[in-house]
């Protein structure tokens, strides 16, 4: 599989870190087109502390592996390939996505290169999913969620879950990460699936 990967400036680099590494790893995936907005640039460095002189470093640095398959696009570069739906690519992923990225997709203005991936995915009915990491989220952002979603969309806030009693932070990470890329058709079996049972737990 061929997979464009979006970082945005919301907060949640790590979930990004993580999602590049699996997807770097998995193989499945044939290549990994990654753009990273001028904010997720910064994100990554104030929440990572990963700073790159040259950004086409970027992936490596984040992997902590030479990410062969991963390459680095521009945001600016609204002529690289992903920006033309001609170009081969199964799916996008934007983790973590902000309101205003949704916002820009919802309204198709294309003004950089991560909004025109996602507004190609989109209307080559390829997969687009879109981790939001917002709250509390207002009438506009709501609006807007609805509009990417009756486009085609799959709108999948960066929601942690606890039912499978993480340990770390990096559990809560791992297990969002694998559902968003069983989402995009890679299901990791490293992935908890819920036993069903007993509602509860006897504690006594």
């Amino acid at each position: 599989m061929i997979i464009t990967l979006g970082i945005t400036g919301a907060s949640g680099a790590i979930y990004a870190q993580k999602l590049l590494g699996l997807l770097d790893a998995d193989a499945r995936v044939e290549r990994v087109y990654l753009v990273i907005s001028e904010t997720g640039l910064r994100l990554i460095s104030t929440e990572l502390g990963i700073v790159a002189s040259d950004p086409r470093k970027l992936p490596g640095l984040l992997t902590g592996t030479p990410a062969a398959k991963v390459s680095y696009l521009p945001n600016k570069d609204v002529g690289a390939t992903v920006a033309s739906g001609s170009a081969i690519v199964d799916a996008m992923i934007v983790l973590p996505c902000s309101a205003g990225t949704v916002g820009s997709i919802a309204a198709g203005t294309s003004d950089d290169l991560l909004a025109r991936a996602a507004d190609v995915c989109l209307k080559e009915r390829r997969k687009l999913v879109l981790c939001l990491r917002e709250t509390p989220l207002n009438r506009v952002h709501l609006e807007n969620l609805l509009r990417v979603h009756d486009a085609g969309a799959i709108v999948m806030p960066a929601m942690p879950a606890f039912y499978f009693e993480p340990k770390s932070i990096d559990d809560l990470v791992q297990q969002f990460a694998f559902r968003v890329l069983a989402q995009v058709g890679l299901p990791q079996d490293a992935q908890y699936r819920w036993p069903g049972g007993a509602a509860g737990k006897d504690n006594s």
